[in-house]
């Protein structure tokens, strides 16, 4: 029972990523109101995010940024160098994020022009669905 709590203890950062998933799917699913759904989808965006950021760390490691004489004398030490790609898709995901985000505002905009309200169940009335 120990060793289960130490494990859990250690990635207690693993944990907080589920629980902001799990609030942000719920937010997606159980609300009615298309701008809560909206907040639940980048809540669980930054879930992800921080998850694979997370991830990617590793302690006392260097930045990939290498001295062509140290390599090619003793060649590339792997683990002793942080891996830049989850890093770096991660920046991509922020982006496009963000994009989403403001093409989702925009399109939520329109709708409430249209429809006069933005709860899902007022606009499927409005549509006679």
């Amino acid at each position: 029972m120990e060793q289960f709590l130490a494990i859990i203890i250690a990635k207690y950062n693993y944990w907080l990523y589920v629980v902001l998933m799990m609030i942000g799917f719920y937010a997606m699913i159980g609300k009615r109101n298309l701008v809560k759904k909206l907040i639940g989808m980048n809540i669980f965006q930054t879930a992800i995010i921080l998850m694979f950021v997370s991830a990617g760390a590793k302690y006392g490691a260097k930045i990939p940024i290498l001295n062509k004489h140290e390599v090619l004398e003793h060649g590339v030490r792997a683990a002793q160098v942080v891996n830049p790609l989850p890093h770096v898709l991660m920046l991509t995901a922020i982006v496009v994020s963000v994009s989403v985000t403001g093409v989702a505002l925009a399109i939520l905009q329109r709708i409430y022009r249209e429809y006069g309200t933005l709860e899902e169940d007022e606009i499927l009335e409005k549509l006679g669905r």
